[in-house]
């Protein structure tokens, strides 16, 4: 792969960090420390896929182009002289935890939450029954997408059932209700549009544990719902705080409120795909004997806790496809604690606690951090207050430049690792927007690591 060298500005060794996860997460905690520190610092921000942006490219949905421009913006701290991306590097395989910490300063831990949380409900196993991460996964090009066992599920398709009410449960049930005209100029793969063409869904329910006061969805991905060209939006105004309820003090809950009282407004015309917005509602089983055939609902309640709690009254929902969307957690690297019960990595500011106590160089930013909540922006306030922990041991002592330290990028070469840097992302870049020039799109996502890889040999072959 490319060389791009050491990162050693004149006037000595400067302070060498290493970002693991070049999501935004981590591309901002390389921004603030290059930006901000006091003492010269250069980043190697790694990463165990051969691209970058992390969530911004395999996470937001591909019909949300304006969203996903963000990677733009991220590419500019790519840019910085004193940050180097190192793609295709995965730790506990390419190098571990121990000999990445002795190759650098410090180390900041950044990967997210890419786990799913279960519903730990009978039937869960069943084909159909899809975590949203995996279908995200599917419909983006991440390259460890389980491409098999998505396709077998969305085989036959007509109702499906999406479990939570969040942003990711929309996004999944505004893809799985969108015309293929719709999608076609999106940057997804082929095979993805090919299958979702094929997929001739008619219902899509979103379900809710409790009511639409709790629900977590922001109100311009709610209305982007009511812009779909061949479905409409239901709402059961019953589950709706009454016209005669005090208005709710959230400015945010107030207009989802009203987005949805809207929608309760609705009737599907024949013909038309029905996507049903569906509160107080739990799923408690998941039918079929190979494959699911419905879902068991039960009606809740909200206590005065805010806990949803059931009333014995249930019913069958008829569903060829359930898909989870109730959270994310974190998982540890290999020699990196994880809270089992938070799905994080214990931390005091964003300084790594082993046993209890700072461990010194060790730092973490986003999701794996705080848990999987915020936007994509939540992220650059927490690295902030990250990097000035890590700026305030480098002040203190703490960590310091002490001692040479071997190149990272030479080492993974000499020992036959492949890293990818930013030129390679760059012949990967131009290899995406030359396939989808070949169909009228923008960009087609390359979603088969060794085509990633194929694409950087070719460009160093040329």
């Amino acid at each position: 792969m490319a060389d791009d060298g050491a990162l050693t500005p004149a006037g000595g060794r400067p302070l060498r960090v290493a970002v693991v996860g070049a999501g935004p997460a981590g591309i901002y905690t390389a921004e603030a420390l290059v930006g901000r520190a006091p003492v010269p610092v250069t980043v190697d921000l790694l990463d165990r896929l051969p691209t970058p942006f992390g969530l911004v490219r395999h996470g937001i949905a591909p019909d949300h182009p304006k969203m996903r421009a963000i990677r733009d913006t991220l590419h500019r701290a790519l840019d910085d002289p004193g940050v180097r991306f190192v793609g295709n590097v995965e730790i506990g395989t390419d190098v571990s935890l121990e000999e990445l910490r002795a190759h650098v300063d410090a180390v900041v831990y950044t990967y997210g939450a890419a786990l799913d949380r279960p519903l730990s409900i009978e039937g869960e196993q069943l084909t159909g029954s899809l975590a949203a991460t995996d279908l995200v996964a599917w419909y983006c090009g991440h390259p460890d997408a389980d491409r098999a066992r998505v396709e077998t599920a969305l085989v036959g398709v007509r109702r499906a059932v999406v479990v939570g009410v969040g942003n990711v449960a929309l996004d999944v049930a505004r893809v799985l209700c969108r015309a293929p005209q719709e999608l076609e100029p999106t940057d997804m793969p082929q095979h993805v549009l090919d299958t979702l063409a094929a997929t001739a869904v008619e219902e899509v329910t979103v379900l809710g544990r409790r009511g639409p006061v709790q629900a977590t969805f922001t109100t311009k991905e709610l209305d982007e719902l009511g812009e779909l060209a061949e479905a409409t939006v239901l709402v059961d105004p019953a589950d709706l705080p009454g016209e005669d309820e005090p208005r709710p003090p959230d400015r945010l809950v107030a207009r989802n409120v009203d987005v949805l009282r809207q929608y309760a407004a609705n009737t599907a015309p024949p013909g038309r795909t029905r996507l049903t917005l569906r509160f107080y509602r739990r799923p408690v089983r998941i039918l079929g004997t190979d494959r699911v055939t419905g879902v068991e609902v039960e009606r809740t309640a909200v206590d005065d806790e805010g806990r949803a709690v059931g009333t014995g009254e249930t019913e069958v929902l008829p569903a060829d496809l359930v898909v989870r969307s109730v959270g994310y957690r974190g998982e540890g690297l290999p020699g990196l604690p994880v809270d089992p019960r938070t799905g994080t990595v214990p931390n005091d500011d964003g300084r790594v606690l082993r046993d209890g106590t700072a461990s010194a160089g060790e730092y973490v930013a986003g999701w794996i951090k705080r848990g999987p909540t915020g936007v994509v922006g939540t992220n650059k306030h927490d690295a902030r207050e990250t990097v000035a922990a890590l700026l305030a041991d480098a002040e203190a002592g703490v960590i310091g430049p002490h001692g040479d330290r071997d190149d990272l990028v030479h080492t993974l070469q000499a020992r036959g690792a492949e890293p990818v840097l930013l030129e390679d992302w760059r012949a990967i870049d131009a290899a995406e927007v030359a396939l989808g020039a070949t169909r009228g799109r923008a960009r087609t996502t390359l979603h088969e690591r060794e085509a990633l890889l194929a694409a950087v040999r070719a460009a160093a072959a040329r």
